[in-house]
């Protein structure tokens, strides 16, 4: 069988990644890089030896010029995925995008629906869903072995990188959320989020009405319907990096720690009991999950692959997905906007 042909477009920090595991894609050929920048072409071309086959361009639409191309992956900043996503389906591309899927739910809608109409592929670069600890995190969720789910938190904050064309919340809050929604089953029926902007405060962006300032810091509370809450809290001027998620329950807490590479899942055993009006920690213990050594955007490029050789969707990270996350963060900026009002979706 012939490798499937596929398409780059954009090739900054993680369109990178993105080129590095596609060229090492058995089933996968990559025939085109699309960038404004000659520049990161050029150097894209020398860091991984690309054959003159390669087509380098600056112009999106020189790649409609390209016979049998048949994937699209798209590495762009977030509010140009809209136009591309749309016209590459148009021409019957099945399409890859990095996340988010939009900036906009109607327009995410919009996009399932044109991808469904075509009958094309269209994912969504959640990396994290196909991370083997969230994997693994998700089946020791379901078995129930934390007991009732009480509440979950999360950090993800570092010194940079500062982003210049959205907040905090839209480039940090999506991995955590989804993680959230993916291991509880289910998403958040009421969202709150409050914010401090000191570096950009003049900054404006794309999404709705938002007024200037870019949040540096974000606090989000997720309300689900079953009543458990996640907290959430989101900084890119830290110096303190943390990438930590826990889920906590009544006989114990499921901690996913990505700055501890060799041991990121840990199920920590423990639970109240009561002795009279007294309650005391009982059945204490620490048990380090054992999990397979994958790198988790390789598993993202293999499953867009493979799913177009055997035309089947991509459920976990489907852009159905991708529109519900979409919906979750527009909430969560009216809240920011409105000063941490409680938002329903």
């Amino acid at each position: 069988m012939n490798p499937i042909k596929v398409a780059l477009v954009g090739v900054g920090r993680w369109g990178v990644h993105l080129l590095r595991n596609f060229l090492h894609q058995p089933q996968a050929q990559i025939v085109a890089i699309v960038d404004h920048h000659p520049e990161k072409l050029e150097a894209v071309k020398q860091q991984f030896q690309l054959d003159s086959s390669v087509l380098l361009t600056t112009q999106w639409q020189d790649i409609g010029e390209i016979q049998d191309l048949q994937a699209v992956v798209i590495a762009t900043t977030a509010f140009t995925h809209y136009p591309l996503i749309k016209d590459a389906l148009k021409q019957q591309y099945h399409v890859l995008a990095e996340k988010p899927l939009t900036l906009d739910p109607e327009e995410c809608q919009e996009l399932c629906q044109l991808a469904e109409y075509q009958q094309r592929l269209l994912m969504v670069d959640h990396t994290y869903l196909f991370h083997p600890a969230v994997e693994r995190g998700k089946a020791i969720v379901n078995s129930h072995k934390l007991g009732n789910l009480r509440y979950g938190y999360a950090s993800r904050t570092h010194l940079g990188p500062v982003r210049q064309d959205v907040d905090a919340l839209w480039d940090l809050a999506i991995h955590d959320i989804a993680i959230f929604n993916h291991w509880l089953n289910q998403t958040p029926v009421s969202v709150q989020a409050k914010g401090t902007v000191w570096l950009q405060p003049q900054a404006e962006w794309g999404v709705g009405n938002t007024p200037p300032g870019l949040a540096d810091l974000v606090w989000i509370t997720l309300t689900y319907a079953d009543g458990f809450q996640a907290y959430i809290h989101l900084c890119w001027l830290n110096p303190d990096k943390q990438r930590r998620l826990t889920v906590v329950g009544s006989r114990g807490s499921l901690i996913f720690d990505e700055m501890s590479p060799d041991t990121p899942l840990t199920l920590v055993h423990g639970e109240l009991q009561q002795s009279d009006k007294q309650f005391i920690p009982g059945n204490q213990r620490q048990e380090v999950v054992e999990i397979p050594k994958e790198e988790p955007l390789q598993k993202v490029c293999s499953r867009f692959i493979s799913s177009i050789i055997q035309q089947t969707p991509v459920e976990v990270s489907s852009g159905w997905v991708g529109t519900e996350l979409v919906k979750i963060l527009s909430a969560l900026t009216t809240s920011l906007q409105l000063g941490g009002k409680t938002i329903r979706i």
